[in-house]
């Protein structure tokens, strides 16, 4: 698993190019509350992406539980084979979709969407943002906003083993995407034109797809 925590790290590190397109609105509403706010901005960034990677901490023990719970009751570990085939092919369609070669991710978004039309409205009372501890519970909802580069890596956080692992793998992808949320959100746009550059890009998908070949061959062999 540690290999796989590194490795979901730098999943989220290639992939902040489409966090930043995703979750670039969010920012200016951060902005536009911090210039009529006492507090700092730089305070209400680091509170919104603490709620954010605490939402996928927890998206990850829960699927990482059940799903191993489920291979447990059924004595059937082998399903969990399978799901790792599966989470290697997101991750395939997930590079596609990086490099804008095939947007064939888009329609799982889409199911996500459907959860996304209860949950955004809970985040309207929390607007304007009286204080940075108020961003926290904001990013949390923010969390869930449909994005198939998480869908990607919960499916991965699914076949972790168990709810500890898949919090720490989830954990790990949202520590790799800090980095370029927290520059952006703070003004970094040099930053945000080199992460959506079309050579980024697709040296990012290429890496991507290789790992998702290399996790789909693993599970194969694993089969056999």
């Amino acid at each position: 698993m540690n290999i796989d925590f590194v490795a979901a790290f730098f999943v989220g590190l290639m992939g902040a190019g489409h966090c930043i397109g995703m979750c670039g609105g969010i920012s200016a509403v951060i902005s536009m509350n911090a210039s009529t706010s006492r507090f700092p901005k730089w305070q209400f960034i680091v509170c919104y992406n603490i709620g954010r990677l605490l939402s996928y901490s927890i998206f990850g023990a829960v699927i990482g539980g059940v799903f191993v719970s489920i291979a447990s009751a059924s004595q059937s570990y082998s399903a969990l084979v399978y799901l790792r085939i599966f989470a290697g092919l997101l991750m395939c369609l997930l590079a596609l979709y990086i490099t804008n070669w095939w947007k064939g991710l888009i329609y799982i978004e889409l199911l996500g969407k459907k959860l996304w039309h209860y949950i955004s409205p809970l985040t309207k009372p929390l607007l304007p943002l009286k204080s940075p501890f108020h961003a926290v519970p904001f990013g949390f909802l923010w969390g869930w906003l449909p994005c198939g580069l998480v869908y990607s890596t919960l499916s991965w956080a699914a076949v972790s083993g168990n709810a500890i692992n898949g919090s720490l793998l989830m954990l790990s992808f949202g520590l790799g995407t800090l980095p370029a949320m927290l520059l952006v959100g703070l003004g970094a746009e040099a930053l945000k034109k080199w992460l959506n550059h079309v050579v980024t890009k697709n040296i990012s998908g290429l890496l991507l797809m290789g790992y998702g070949l290399q996790t789909i061959y693993i599970a194969l062999n694993q089969l056999s």
